[in-house]
């Protein structure tokens, strides 16, 4: 105990050393990141090879401001009460995008809880779709 006393200033430096190198996990759970959650590279090839939907749950106003290409708008206050949208075939990946605010992670747990079985997210969500340079389109 004494020992950490007279050098609390290396207890002070390993303990925000450990807070930074835990930064950019947070970060990447914040931005739509987690166990099911893929890059858009990644998204990209699902859509394209596996049939994957692309689902936006931002709001009406956010989507028709801008969304990726081809996404299908379910709000996430919509998405518990049997929305339109969602595909019947529910073994087909759904890949859940948003733009910032949106708690994507919540939305994909709403979908594998109405029996989806392969629901994942898109990390950064449209952010991050808009700085790896794919198509977004605006709504009239």
């Amino acid at each position: 105990m004494q020992f950490l006393i007279a050098n609390w200033y290396l207890v002070l430096v390993a303990i925000v050393s450990g807070g930074l190198l835990m930064l950019p996990t947070l970060k990447q759970a914040a931005a739509g990141g987690g166990p099911n959650a893929v890059p858009t590279g990644e998204a990209v090839r699902l859509i394209n090879r596996e049939k994957a939907t692309l689902i936006d749950v931002s709001e009406a106003a956010a989507y028709a401001a801008g969304h990726a290409i081809g996404a299908r708008n379910v709000p996430l206050s919509t998405l518990e009460s049997a929305p339109k949208g969602l595909p019947a075939n529910k073994t087909l990946p759904l890949l859940v995008i948003g733009g910032p605010g949106v708690n994507v992670n919540r939305a994909a747990g709403m979908l594998r809880k109405a029996g989806y079985a392969d629901v994942r997210t898109v990390v950064g969500g449209l952010n991050a779709w808009r700085d790896a340079s794919l198509p977004i389109e605006k709504s009239a």
